[in-house]
C-alpha cells in the first residue's frame, strides 16, 4: 500500500470519529436542552411544612446552664407539584431555644414524596444536660416561670427533585417550626398517660428555605 493510500485511509478513519463525537455531542446538548426547557415549564414548588404537635415528655431546667428535654413532634409534609417528586435522601430533626440548640439531631428516615403527596413525621429529639449560654438559661428560667416558653422545631436536610426519568443534584432544604409551650395553670396540653408528658396541638405553618 502506498503512503498515499495510507493517508487517504487514516482521513477517513479521522473523519468517522470526528462524526460519532459531534454525533454523541449533539445528541447530550439536546437531551439537556429538553431537561432544561421541561424544568423550567415545570418550575418545582417547594414542600410545605406544618407542626402538627408537640409532646413534652421531660423539660428540666434546675441544674444552672443545663436543660434535659425529650420532645416528641408531629410533622406533615405535603408535596404541591403535579409532576414532580422529592427524595428526601437526609432529613434531621431538633428543637432550639432562642438560636441555641437544646436537644441532639434525630435522623428520619429517607423517603421518596410523590406527586400531591402528604408525609407524617413523629420522630423524638431530645437532650440531656445540654449546655445553655448563661444569657439564655437566665431567660429560659423566667420564661418557664411565666407559663410560656417558645421553642423552634427545626428540620435540616437535602433533597433532590425527580422529573419523569430525570433526577437532580442535592439540594439543601431548612425548615422552621415555631412553637409555645405553656407551662402551671397557663398549660393548654393535655395529660399523656401516666408519664405525666403533656401534648400540645400546635398546626402551626412552617418557613421553608431551599
Amino acid at each position: 500500500m502506498s503512503v498515499k493510500e495510507c493517508n487517504h485511509h487514516k482521513g477517513k478513519k479521522h473523519k468517522r470519529f470526528r462524526k460519532i463525537f459531534w454525533g454523541i455531542v449533539i445528541f447530550l446538548f439536546i437531551v439537556l436542552l429538553t431537561i432544561l426547557i421541561t424544568w423550567a415549564i415545570l418550575k418545582p414548588s417547594k414542600p410545605s411544612f406544618i407542626l402538627q404537635d408537640v409532646t413534652v415528655y421531660a423539660f428540666n431546667a434546675t441544674v444552672p446552664n443545663f436543660l434535659t428535654s425529650n420532645f416528641q413532634v408531629t410533622v406533615s409534609s405535603r408535596n404541591p407539584n403535579d409532576k414532580i417528586g422529592v427524595y428526601y435522601d437526609r432529613l434531621d430533626a431538633y428543637v432550639t431555644y432562642r438560636s441555641q440548640q437544646i436537644t441532639y439531631r434525630t435522623a428520619i428516615p429517607p423517603s421518596y414524596q410523590g406527586h400531591k403527596d402528604v408525609d407524617v413525621w413523629s420522630p423524638f429529639v431530645y437532650g440531656t444536660n445540654v449546655p445553655v449560654a448563661p444569657y439564655n438559661f437566665v431567660t429560659l428560667s423566667q420564661d418557664q416561670t411565666n407559663g410560656n416558653v417558645l421553642v423552634v422545631v427545626k428540620l435540616d436536610g437535602r433533597v433532590r427533585w425527580k422529573v419523569g426519568a430525570f433526577i437532580s443534584g442535592h439540594y439543601h432544604v431548612f425548615v422552621r417550626c415555631p412553637a409555645f409551650i405553656t407551662f402551671g395553670p397557663q398549660s393548654n396540653g393535655i395529660s399523656v398517660g401516666d408519664s405525666g408528658a403533656v401534648k400540645y396541638q400546635i398546626v402551626q405553618r412552617c418557613t421553608v428555605s431551599i
